[in-house]
């Protein structure tokens, strides 16, 4: 794992979080955007101390807040049980993106049928805010692009499937960022996004479902080639 340095070097100059009902879920926030832009990379270990002092909380909701990047599959534990920053095998997150595919290819199914066209037209902006601000801020970015698959699932209308879908995309949330900042397949996912909602719009339940299964495979494929990138410039 990265020395102690390397944390400190990564916090310094973050800032404190902002005070809100929930101490810990800000650190998590703060913490959680650190790992997806690899301010904090895979296997940095996540002393609760150092990162309490560096973010302006006590230990106690620093240590809730690791708990929920645990959940979240953004945090892993040594058999010692000190956290540091997960770093999941390209198989395992693959097998998770065929679940969170099929999720969303149900959602996609389900929200031609359930939802109105209020929604429909709503995840049509969504998606073409995508495409306006493309080169703005990395996270911004990345939020825009996973509040248009959020918005598609809540337009299924089914509970069930909208709580299963939020607890494997917290375990894919790193994934999908690595993803989302391929630039070299930045045309091809902005088609498949345009295929999404002209089917959305259309009605066309196989068609929905059958584009959004074909985009979550091309995001196995995005992330694993991220990940062979990364493994050559770190020489690994």
């Amino acid at each position: 794992m990265p020395a102690m340095e390397d944390l400190k070097q990564a916090l310094s100059g973050v800032g404190g979080v902002t005070r809100s009902l929930s101490l810990a879920e800000d650190a998590a926030e703060k913490i959680r955007e650190m790992i997806l832009l690899e301010r904090l990379a895979p296997g940095t270990a996540l002393p609760e101390r150092d990162l309490a002092e560096a973010l302006g909380v006590s230990r106690t909701p620093m240590r809730e807040a690791i708990k929920l990047l645990a959940n979240d599959g953004l945090v892993d534990y040594t058999a010692s049980r000190r956290p540091f920053v997960a770093d999941p095998s390209l198989e395992e997150i693959c097998d998770y993106l065929r679940v969170q595919g099929a999720l969303e290819a149900l959602a996609g199914e389900l929200a031609c049928i359930n939802t109105t066209d209020a929604q429909l037209h709503g995840i049509d902006i969504l998606n073409r805010e995508i495409v306006e601000r493309a080169d703005g801020d990395k996270m911004m970015s990345f939020n825009r692009d996973m509040a248009f698959h959020n918005a598609i699932v809540l337009a299924s209308g089914n509970a069930a499937l909208i709580e299963t879908h939020g607890r494997y995309n917290a375990r894919l949330w790193r994934a999908r960022f690595m993803s989302s900042q391929r630039t070299v397949s930045r045309a091809s996912t902005t088609q498949e996004h345009s295929r999404i909602v002209q089917a959305l719009l259309a009605r066309d339940e196989a068609g929905a479902s059958q584009a959004l299964k074909k985009h979550l495979k091309t995001a196995e494929t995005n992330i694993a080639e991220a990940i062979f990138e990364r493994a050559l410039k770190s020489g690994k």
